[in-house]
């Protein structure tokens, strides 16, 4: 009966987890690029049970059978399916068809510069000229995406009086003269890629990038791919999973009161 409760208690635990990432995938529904995230759950290794004191088995204790303590959560993964296009007319708007990732020098609070990657191609030139996103962050050309190089040299500068052209394989053309390469990249191996937050991505030990096949439209923006019919759906389908692992754990309870405060009486 107690490891009913358990069984409760770790269903409603993954539950809550699975909310939580419902209810981040439904905040960032309207955050360009946007990857929506998934949760796993695993179930606990059985146990044996065995019946006390019976070595009728060759001396050994007799098995009653299986047993399982419930549920664990597992990991919780990124589903890289591309969003739908939404044309803008802005010129320093960007998206990739395909895949692949736009290469940024982060600063975080702490003032340490590192490169971070991340779908959402809502640039625009700064007072210096300089290509960055819409937090101030610098767009890394193809040099400095492929060598994860965050040196100024590798920033994009144009001239900011003059009209911006950017074919498909990112080559930027100011004045009928090439002005820049945008750096976009594709990871080897995205099991090496983890969310850093703020809408972008970072390599962790052991992953590399590579060249890019997707394509670059200008003046186009790539929306999540967060279907929020679905996931409203799966909340409901969620929450309902956690009353009923609550109302086990109240009849247990109720249960076991019975037993010690009734069944006990002389």
């Amino acid at each position: 009966m107690v490891k009913g409760l358990y069984t409760a208690y770790t269903g409603m635990i993954n539950q809550m987890n699975r909310l939580d990432v419902l209810t981040n995938n439904l905040a960032n529904a309207a955050t360009t690029g946007f990857k929506k995230e998934g949760a796993t759950t695993q179930s606990f290794d059985q146990l044996y049970a065995v019946k006390i004191k019976d070595t009728s088995e060759s001396g050994l204790s007799r098995r009653l059978g299986g047993m399982n303590l419930g549920v664990k959560i597992g990991e919780n993964y990124t589903d890289y399916e591309q969003g739908a296009l939404n044309e803008t007319e802005n010129l320093t708007d960007f998206s990739i068809g395909g895949k692949g990732f736009f290469a940024i020098a982060f600063t975080n609070k702490a003032g340490v510069t590192s490169v971070k990657y991340t779908r959402d191609g809502a640039f625009t030139l700064n007072k210096d000229g300089y290509l960055v996103t819409k937090d101030g962050d610098f767009v890394l050309n193809e040099v400095g995406a492929l060598s994860s190089d965050t040196n100024q040299n590798n920033f994009i500068k144009l001239a900011t009086n003059e009209s911006i052209t950017v074919d498909s394989g990112g080559r930027i053309t100011q004045g009928g003269r090439e002005a820049g390469q945008l750096g976009v990249i594709d990871v080897v191996d995205y099991n090496y890629l983890g969310k850093y937050g703020e809408n972008m991505y970072q390599l962790v030990n052991g992953g590399a990038v590579k060249d890019s096949d997707g394509v670059v439209l200008q003046g186009i923006l790539e929306t999540s791919n967060v279907n929020v019919v679905s996931e409203m759906v799966e909340m409901i389908t969620v929450t309902r999973a956690y009353e009923s692992s609550q109302k086990m754990i109240q009849t247990i309870d109720s249960t076991l009161d019975k037993a010690v405060n009734q069944l006990g009486r002389i």
